[in-house]
């Protein structure tokens, strides 16, 4: 059977073999460790995870280490604080980037190339150069060791902004301009027309909020004190400490905070590739 590709070409065998392999190395390298993080997670106390060569496959698949895990430390109650977080923060992201989206794409106003400028310049701005400063306003604010303060730094995402700015560029300019001569107000407009249009990109922005706020670390380690409040990321890192010669445990915590991020995007995954065509860059 003869292998061709796009265009009709015929592909030669060694390219063939090459592609594979390249593409198992990538898959080796990207999956590979979740499923060892997950093969290690089963494992009884008396299997040896380090073997050699490595065993993927548990002899006796147990989940007594999740259960041990959530014996052990309130992983439930980290678990719903970052929820809290992350679910506000998909919405806050969500609801302000298509506005601001919106307003920098399709709105005339003296400015409107400053505050996109803006938006890119602050993509720029690496998150430690500035941390000291979220944390004094916050402090200022009486918000320290609070959600809220875990929420506020990354409401609204620069890059979400310029995602949904571009989706909204490339949507064709006429249909509004018809329903601008049918008497369709900004709003009407918006809500009826333009954000329908766009959902894929509201999809990316939703996982990328999601995303960006659950595996989110520096920031609440250093605004939260209080245990009750800490979000996943930090009770994981208390976890390491307290089992740090059980890698089981650790890796069954590991799997419980990327469950929900496979399960976003396992429900996702159909918008998400259609709104990265969409969000694509235009000048």
């Amino acid at each position: 059977m003869t292998i061709t590709d796009k265009d009709g070409k015929r592909v030669p065998g060694w390219q063939l073999v090459l592609r594979y392999v390249l593409l198992l190395a990538v898959l080796a390298l990207t999956v590979g460790p979740f499923v060892w993080q997950l093969s290690t997670s089963l494992k009884g106390p008396t299997e040896d995870i380090f073997s050699s060569p490595p065993k993927f496959l548990p002899s006796h698949p147990t989940f007594g280490n999740y259960t041990r895990v959530a014996d052990t430390i309130p992983v439930w109650d980290y678990a719903l604080n970052s929820v809290k977080v992350a679910a506000a923060n998909v919405v806050t992201n969500c609801v302000g980037a298509a506005l601001a989206g919106y307003a920098l794409a399709r709105l005339r106003y003296r400015g409107r190339k400053a505050a996109t400028l803006a938006f890119i310049l602050a993509m720029l701005v690496p998150v430690e150069g500035i941390i000291i400063a979220q944390f004094t306003t916050m402090r200022d604010l009486g918000l320290n060791n609070t959600l809220i303060a875990v929420l506020l730094p990354g409401s609204i995402g620069a890059m979400n902004v310029l995602l949904m700015r571009n989706a909204f560029l490339n949507l064709p300019q006429e249909v509004e301009e018809a329903a601008f001569v049918d008497g369709a107000n900004v709003w009407q407009r918006f809500l009826r027309i333009a954000l329908p249009a766009v959902k894929g990109t509201l999809a990316v922005v939703a996982i990328f909020a999601f995303m960006g706020s659950w595996d989110d670390f520096l920031w609440p380690l250093i605004v939260l004190s209080d245990p009750d409040h800490f979000t996943l990321t930090i009770g994981l890192n208390y976890l390491h400490g307290t089992f740090a010669n059980d890698e089981r445990l650790v890796a069954a915590g590991t799997i419980i905070a990327v469950l929900p991020l496979i399960i976003l995007f396992a429900g996702l995954q159909r918008f998400f590739f259609r709104g990265v065509g969409e969000g694509a860059v235009k000048g």
